[in-house]
């Protein structure tokens, strides 16, 4: 094995996540896998000839985005994955061999290095397929009896998102100015949210697309997936609570997107497959997947305070409590022949679980502003009903079973205050 990878590490040899880095040495934003705690140079690679018989992979590795090695086939991405994985692991390696006769360095410090948005997003769509998130949200303003709305059970819910304000982890968020309602039955007022929120969210990132017109049935669609990352929705909860009726969010959420830089692919995944929950009543024809389709992937959701040099811990949730799956959601949003593009971002709604301790954003772990949550392990008395200016947020996720370790790193963004002129 060419790295020493530890075992807790998020980027084993059962990973290889792919992304887009630059370092102090070569500024140029390139194709790399995460390896430990170090990246592959998949330009380098390239350049020895590791990918020969590969397309035109090695043109792509330099580029600045995955945007064409998304639109390759699963195939090809996996030839790609097995050739960084016999490279890693066979010590007589012909290409490992070459490599210092020609002075070629295919590792790089992942403490020297910058992480940049794994490809161009095209377009992006968020979901809300968390029947507990849904339940949460809907008992708070329609009630118990009406929490769930009549479709919620037939069909994954989504909107439309803005592709341009999706930013990679360490992107700091500004709080956004808005209209909102101080006080039920007066007029909306102008100024800075003053209920920011976060959203522990997955994304699917596209790979290859469909045409217009066409659509992927449900059997297909993890060749369409090219990976999945983490996402943070931040969202303006009393812009958005004013703006909403009748089309749904708007500046409530186009203020920010965050999702983190490696992308983790499904073949990674493929071993912490399991069943989705029952879905009562049984959807429609389209829908119907008799595969496991859900993943076992444990998530965190963590604050540090401004005045605070630790995290604390918010909030454990499960991708594996989500109602619709990744696979569903892909069919649904392309049953009516839209075309999806390599690099459309498809995020999966607030991932909240069963109990208090695993909701997925401050509006429920606050209930809405009725309790104050302790943010400071330091501090006992330091609460929040949402979030103040300097918090930082940090999502991250793994998998584990058998020995083996997947993670997906970190996505982590900090509030900076609202700009009012």
């Amino acid at each position: 094995m060419l790295v020493n990878v530890p075992t807790d590490s998020d980027f084993s040899i059962h990973n290889l996540p792919f992304g887009i880095f630059s370092d102090s040495n070569n500024q140029t934003p390139r194709v790399g896998v995460a390896i430990g705690d170090q990246i592959l140079d998949l330009h380098v690679l390239a350049s020895a000839g590791l990918f020969e018989g590969c397309g035109e992979f090695s043109q792509n590795a330099v580029k600045g985005s995955l945007n064409d090695f998304m639109g390759y086939t699963s195939k090809e991405w996996r030839f790609v994955r097995q050739q960084i994985s016999e490279f890693l692991t066979n010590d007589s390696h012909a290409v490992r061999l070459a490599l210092p006769r020609h002075g070629l360095e295919a590792l790089v410090e992942q403490s020297d290095s910058t992480m940049h948005l794994p490809c161009k997003i095209g377009d992006y769509t968020d979901f809300y397929a968390s029947k507990e998130h849904a339940t949460n949200v809907g008992t708070m303003f329609r009630g118990k009896d009406n929490a769930l709305n009549p479709n919620w059970k037939h069909l994954p819910i989504g909107y439309h998102g803005r592709a341009s304000s999706v930013v990679v982890s360490d992107t700091p968020i500004t709080r956004p100015m808005g209209q909102r309602v101080l006080k039920m039955g007066e007029p909306p007022q102008f100024g800075p949210c003053m209920k920011m929120d976060f959203e522990l969210e997955m994304a699917l990132l596209v790979g290859k697309g469909n045409k217009l017109g066409d659509r992927i049935d449900i059997k297909d669609a993890n060749e369409y997936i090219f990976g999945v990352v983490l996402m943070n929705d931040w969202s303006a909860r009393d812009i958005q609570a004013w703006e909403y009726v009748p089309l749904g969010p708007f500046l409530g959420k186009n203020f920010g997107t965050t999702i983190s830089p490696w992308v983790v692919t499904l073949d990674a995944l493929e071993p912490f497959l399991v069943d989705i929950p029952t879905q009562d009543p049984t959807p429609l024809e389209y829908l119907q997947d008799s595969s496991k389709s859900g993943y076992d992937i444990n998530l965190t959701v963590s604050i540090k305070p401004e005045t605070s040099e630790r995290y604390t811990t918010l909030s454990k949730s499960n991708l594996k409590y989500m109602y619709w799956s990744l696979k569903q959601q892909l069919t649904h949003h392309t049953v009516g022949g839209c075309n999806m593009n390599p690099g459309d971002l498809i995020g999966t709604g607030t991932i909240s679980g069963p109990t208090p301790d695993s909701f997925g954003s401050m509006l429920e772990l606050s209930w809405n502003g009725s309790n104050k949550i302790c943010v400071n392990d330091e501090n006992p008395e330091d609460f929040r009903c949402f979030l103040n200016d300097y918090d930082t947020i940090k999502l991250s996720g793994h998998c584990e079973k058998n020995g083996i370790r997947v993670g997906f790193g970190d996505c982590v963004g900090q509030i900076l205050p609202a700009k009012t002129q």
